[in-house]
């Protein structure tokens, strides 16, 4: 009885002192041995043996952290006062130094982003502070990093989480920002109708651009038109007038031809009603020619004259007289067709720049 006893007393004491003998370092845990209160060395993760009462095992987490800042108020350099609160993330680096060079971590971290904080921000103007949040959080990150390093500490980062100004300024920005935002639309309107004006100016422009290039087009279509008629009216008349000489002159008629038929022409003027007859000039020669021929026949037409009795001298000079009337007469017709035909063209260019009435 008395062995048995000494056996699970001798049990006990082996679980006991192994409990005191056996330390556990987590995976995201660095533990500090220290040796009758000094520091010995630095344990990494895993199951570590000591000497109870002579040794004993500080853990320290090392994973990364927030630390919250209080909201505080702060003067900016205008001399308004906002509240300002952030958040910072650090990590651990070194465990000796995050145990043995600063009693409190987090409240001398969370004084010293407070004072950096005020003195960041009192730098500035309320509208800089407002708007420069990330140039506030990258001096806040680098100040408080080489601080805390002395410290076994790695600030990761800072970040404002607000800015707050007073009631009454809150108040001015919202008007101010309603009046920026009226302007912009006056703007905007205004812009909208000039752009508007102009290009229904524009517009207008075109249209009345087209319809003057048009309105010329029909005019200058209008004067082609009247130009083609007049020309080629006075064309015809021309050819009219030198296709009946060609005829005559291609068919080699005789003088006595030529002399009845400016008999003839002169017969037919005389039968006109018109009580007023012009000719052209040169056509009185040809009519005394015709009245001397006229003074030989009688009323019953040419004498009827025998051989001999007529004076063959006499009638060829006449019939030389008369033909060459008719050639003075032919070459006078021709130059009248081309003073027709001047004039046409004169006067469609006229109409074709003055356009029509």
């Amino acid at each position: 009885m008395t062995t048995l006893i000494v056996v699970l007393a001798a049990i006990v004491f082996v679980l006991v002192f192994g409990s005191w003998a056996t330390v556990l370092v987590r995976q995201y845990q660095k533990g500090l041995l220290e040796t009758f209160g000094k520091y010995s060395q630095t344990y990494e993760p895993g199951l570590h043996f000591i000497f109870p009462f002579v040794q004993k095992v500080r853990k320290i987490d090392m994973r990364e952290k927030t630390l919250d800042v209080p909201r505080q108020d702060v003067i900016t350099k205008d001399n308004a006062t906002v509240t300002v609160d952030a958040i910072v993330y650090y990590k651990p680096t070194d465990a000796k130094k995050v145990e043995y060079e600063v009693e409190n971590f987090e409240q001398a971290a969370v004084r010293l982003a407070q004072t950096n904080l005020r003195s960041e921000i009192g730098e500035m103007d309320l509208d800089q502070s407002l708007s420069s949040r990330e140039k506030i959080n990258s001096k806040l990150l680098n100040t408080l990093d080489k601080e805390t390093d002395k410290w076994g500490v790695r600030v990761t980062k800072v970040e404002i989480r607000e800015i707050t100004p007073p009631d009454d300024v809150k108040n001015a920005m919202a008007q101010q920002l309603k009046a920026e935002r009226r302007r912009r639309a006056d703007v905007l309107e205004a812009e909208g109708s000039k752009k508007a004006a102009i290009l229904k100016a524009e517009g207008s422009k075109r249209a009345e651009v087209l319809e003057a290039e048009g309105e010329a087009n029909a005019r200058r279509k209008r004067a082609d038109a009247r130009r083609y008629e007049y020309i080629t009216e006075a064309e015809g008349e021309a050819n009219a007038i030198q296709g009946v000489f060609g005829a005559y002159h291609k068919g080699k008629p005789t003088k006595g031809i030529l002399t009845l038929k400016a008999y003839e022409a002169m017969k037919e003027l005389a039968d006109g009603r018109a009580s007023k007859l012009i000719v052209p000039s040169g056509t009185a020669d040809v009519l005394g020619a015709v009245s001397s021929i006229m003074g030989v026949a009688g009323e019953d037409g040419f004498p009827d004259l025998e051989e001999g009795e007529f004076e063959e001298g006499r009638g060829e000079d006449l019939v030389e007289g008369l033909s060459k009337k008719a050639e003075e007469a032919r070459t006078e017709f021709e130059k009248r067709a081309e003073e027709i035909q001047e004039r046409a063209e004169k006067r469609a260019a006229e109409e074709l720049e003055e356009g029509p009435e």
